[in-house]
This record gives C-alpha cells, sequence and structure tokens, in this order.
C-alpha cells in the first residue's frame, strides 16, 4: 500500500475511534456505567485497580485502547510493513482521533455558548415586553 493510501486509512480510521471513545466516556449514554468508574478509580485500593477504571472515565486514555482493537481487526501499519508499523499507525491513529475529540469538543462548546446566548436575549426580549405591557 502506497504512504498515500495508509494517510487515507489513517484519517478514516481515526473517525470510528474517536467515535467510539467519546461516546462510551462522555455521553449520556454511558453516564452511570461512567459514574461508577469514577468512582471505583477513586476508592480502590490497588493502583492497578484504580487505573483499570480511569480508562473508562477519559477519552485519551480509552482511545489508546479501542485503536489497538482496530488495529488488530484491520491489520493498520503505517510507513513499515512490520511491527514498527504497528506502533506507528497505533500511535498515530491514537493522535488523529484525539485531535477529531478536541475539534468536536470546541464545536460543542460553541454551540453551548450560542445557546446560552440565544436564551438570555429570549429572557430580556420577553422581560422587555411584559414592562411594556
Amino acid at each position: 500500500m502506497q504512504v498515500s493510501e495508509q494517510v487515507a486509512h489513517l484519517f478514516l480510521l481515526a473517525i470510528p475511534i474517536a467515535c467510539i471513545s467519546w461516546t462510551i466516556t462522555q455521553e449520556e449514554l454511558f453516564k452511570e456505567p461512567r459514574d461508577i468508574c469514577t468512582r471505583k478509580s477513586e476508592s480502590c485500593k490497588t493502583l492497578l485497580q484504580r487505573k483499570f477504571f480511569y480508562v473508562f472515565t477519559c477519552e485519551y486514555c480509552f482511545s489508546h485502547y479501542v485503536t489497538l482493537a482496530f488495529v488488530i481487526m484491520t491489520q493498520f501499519h503505517l510507513l513499515f510493513p512490520d511491527w514498527r508499523g504497528y506502533i506507528i499507525g497505533g500511535f498515530s491513529l491514537v493522535w488523529i482521533a484525539n485531535v477529531y475529540m478536541s475539534l468536536f469538543r470546541l464545536i460543542r462548546v460553541e454551540m453551548k455558548k450560542e445557546n446560552i446566548k440565544a436564551n438570555i436575549e429570549k429572557t430580556i426580549l420577553h422581560e422587555k415586553k411584559n414592562k411594556t405591557e
């Protein structure tokens, strides 16, 4: 596979990795299990147990394991056809997936800001209307 094809696969494979990592570690759908993991990551007695549960609360950490699964499933490698390519490809996928998640977070923050501004304006207009009546 040519390097240009590998890079295209890199950017495409990072999308589902980011999606899975974000959904499990951030979205309401998995809130209850994540809350349990958060508590256990703070209260378990051993370091290994705390770190195991922490993985499910951090999109960056979790993306490494999702990436490992994708590298195994797809046999994705970058630049080299041997073990070096799998390592380079894996860390590249993690990095791109986390760039995607960071961009997604920024977009969501901006959307929330716009919604808050719109609600404030709506409230102000509503109050002005009530005062004039």
